[in-house]
C-alpha cells in the first residue's frame, strides 16, 4: 500500500510534516483496503482544490462506469452465446478463480511498482482482451484474456479504495471547507457506487438494444414448435445442459453481426474508459504519495498466512457458507437464470431487458440496506432477506416456464437483486464486526470464499440441472443463516451479560 503524504500547493521552506501511522480500514463492495494517514502539513490547499479533488472522484465514477458497461454487457451473455462447450462458462470460471490469487498476492506489489493513479489505468488496459477476444471466441484466445481480467481485478479495486481514501483526507485540509474524514470517505464512496451500479443498466440496455434489432418477434419462433407445453419442459427449473437451439429456437444465438457490433461498442466503451482514467484524473504526487513508497504491512505471503490462520476460528468458520452463498448466487444469476429462465423463456437478445432490472433493484437495496439495518436491526433484516430469498427460490423451482412471460422473469430478478444487495450489506458489515482486530484478513477471507462460491458456480453450470442448482443454493442457503444466527445469538448474548455487569 502506498505511504500517503500530502504538500502544499504553494511551497514554503518552513514546512514540516508530521506522520500518522494507519488506523483504519475501509471495506465496501467485499474490497478490503488499509487506509494509511496522509503526511500533514499544517497550511492548508488553496480552495480550489476541493474543486479539482470531487472533479477527480467524479471522473472515476464515470470511468467506472463506462468501463464495466462493456464487461457487465458482455459476462451476462456469456453462457448464452459462447454456450458451445461452455466456453463461456469456463471464461467466467476462471476470472474469478485468477481474480482470488489476484487478491491476495498482487495489488501491493502493482501500486508499489507504478502508483495508484497508473496502476488504475493499466488494469482497465488488462481488460480490454477480454472483449477483443470475443470477437473470435476459441479457449485459446478467451481463456487468456479471462486470466488478464482476474489479474487486473485485484489491482483495480485495492488502488481506487486507495485513491478515494487520499483525496477524503486531503479535502479536510482545504481552506474554508469544514469536514471530517470519515464524512467525506463514505461521500466519495457513496458518488462512486452511483456511478459503479449504473453499469449493470447501461451494459444491459445496450446488449438487449442491439440484439433486437430487426428480430423476429419471440412468438413467431415459438409457432415452429409443435407442441407449446414443450417449452415449460424444457426452460425454468426443467432446464438442462444439452437442450440446444434445435429444441428451443428462443436459444438460437443473435446474428453474428450483431454480435460484432456489440463488442466494439463495448471495446470503444473501454477504450474511453482508459483514456479518461488516463488523461482525466490528477495523479496522486500533489498529495505527496510518490511511487515505490510503501507501508510494511500485510501483503503476499504474509496475507495469506493471517487469511489461513483466521480460519482456526470458530467465527470464520461459520460465516463460511453465507459468504459462499453470497458467490454461488451471484454465478447462478449471471449463468444459469439468464439461461435457464429468460433465454430459455424470452430469448437471448431479452437478457439485458430483465438484467435491467436486477440492477436497479440491487443499487436501491444496497443503498436503503444501511438505514434499515440500522432501524430495524442486522439481525431482522437479515432474517428477513432470508426468508424471501427461500421463498424466490421455491418459487423458481416449482414454477411452469411461458414463453415470453417477460413480467415474470423481471419480476424474479429485480427481487434477487434486492436480495443480493441487503447479503452483500449485511455480510461485509458483520465481518467488521467480527473481527475488529483482525480486519484485512477477515475481509481477505470474504473476497477468498466468495469468490470459490463463484468459481464453483460455474464449474457446476453446464454439468447439473437448473433444479439441482436451485435445491443447492437452498441448503447452502439454509446452513449458512443457521451458522450467522448462531454468531448473532452469542454476539447478543454476550452484550447483555456485559451490560447487566455494567448497571450492577
Amino acid at each position: 500500500m502506498a505511504t500517503l503524504t500530502a504538500t502544499t500547493a504553494i511551497p514554503n521552506e518552513d514546512e514540516r510534516q508530521i506522520r500518522i501511522m494507519p488506523l483504519e480500514l475501509t471495506t465496501l463492495n467485499g474490497n478490503a483496503v488499509q487506509q494509511n494517514e496522509i503526511k500533514l502539513p499544517p497550511r492548508q490547499y488553496e480552495r480550489r482544490e476541493r474543486l479539482i479533488i470531487t472533479k477527480n472522484v467524479i471522473i472515476i465514477g464515470l470511468a467506472f462506469m463506462i468501463h464495466f458497461t462493456a464487461f457487465h454487457g458482455t459476462s451476462n451473455l456469456q453462457s448464452s452465446v459462447n454456450a458451445d462447450k461452455a466456453l463461456g462458462t469456463t471464461t467466467l470460471a476462471v476470472i474469478y478463480g485468477s481474480l482470488i490469487l489476484s487478491n491476495i498476492f498482487l495489488p501491493m506489489t502493482v501500486i508499489r511498482w507504478f502508483g495508484v493513479h497508473l496502476t488504475m489505468s493499466l488494469a482497465f488496459f488488462a481488460y480490454m482482451p477480454y472483449i477483443a477476444a470475443q470477437f473470435y471466441p476459441r479457449f485459446e484466445t478467451l481463456i487468456p484474456a479471462g486470466l488478464m481480467v482476474g489479474f487486473g481485478g485485484g489491482p483495480l479495486w485495492c488502488s481506487k479504495c486507495t485513491y478515494l481514501s487520499t483525496v477524503s483526507e486531503a479535502l479536510t485540509f482545504v481552506r474554508g471547507h469544514q469536514s471530517r474524514k470519515d464524512v467525506n470517505t463514505v461521500k466519495f464512496f457513496g458518488l462512486f457506487f452511483i456511478f459503479y451500479q449504473m453499469a449493470q443498466v447501461w451494459g444491459n440496455l445496450i446488449s438487449s438494444s442491439v440484439l433486437t434489432l430487426s428480430s423476429p418477434s419471440n412468438e413467431s419462433n415459438f409457432q415452429n414448435i409443435s407442441n407449446i407445453q414443450l417449452v415449460a419442459e424444457l426452460c425454468g427449473a426443467r432446464y438442462c445442459p444439452g437442450i440446444d437451439s434445435e429444441a428451443n429456437p428462443n436459444l438460437i444465438p443473435p446474428e453474428p453481426a450483431k454480435i460484432q457490433l456489440l463488442n466494439s461498442i463495448f471495446l470503444i466503451c473501454m477504450a474511453i474508459a482508459f483514456l479518461l482514467m488516463f488523461f482525466g484524473v490528477n495523479s496522486l504526487k500533489r498529495y505527496g504519495v510518490k511511487r515505490g513508497e510503501t507501508e510494511e504491512g500485510l501483503s503476499g505471503l504474509k496475507l495469506l498466512t493471517a487469511t489461513v490462520n483466521l480460519l482456526r476460528t470458530r467465527r470464520q468458520l461459520l460465516m463460511l457458507p453465507i459468504t459462499m452463498f453470497i458467490g454461488l448466487e451471484e454465478a447462478f444469476l449471471a449463468v444459469d437464470f439468464t439461461k435457464s429462465f429468460v433465454a430459455c423463456g424470452w430469448g437471448i437478445s431479452n437478457i439485458g431487458f430483465a438484467m435491467i432490472c436486477f440492477g436497479i433493484a440491487n443499487a436501491v437495496a444496497a443503498g436503503f440496506a444501511g438505514g434499515l439495518a440500522a432501524k430495524l436491526g442486522r439481525t431482522t433484516l437479515a432474517t428477513l432477506c432470508a426468508i424471501v430469498n427461500v421463498s424466490l427460490l421455491l418459487y423458481m423451482l416449482y414454477y411452469t416456464a411461458q414463453p415470453n412471460d417477460y413480467i415474470k422473469y423481471c419480476a424474479f430478478a429485480a427481487i434477487w437483486g434486492i436480495c443480493d444487495g441487503v447479503w452483500l450489506v449485511v455480510v461485509n458489515a458483520f465481518y467488521g464486526i467480527l473481527f475488529p482486530k483482525n480486519l484485512i484478513a477477515g475481509y481477505s477471507n470474504f473476497r477468498l470464499w466468495e469468490s470459490t462460491g463463484s468459481v464453483i458456480g460455474y464449474v457446476i453450470s453446464s454439468q447439473l440441472c437448473t433444479s439441482t442448482k436451485q435445491m443447492l443454493l437452498i441448503f447452502v442457503l439454509l446452513v449458512g443463516c443457521a451458522g450467522y444466527g448462531y454468531i448473532e445469538y452469542h454476539i447478543s448474548k454476550k452484550q447483555k451479560h456485559l451490560e447487566n455487569m455494567l448497571k450492577e
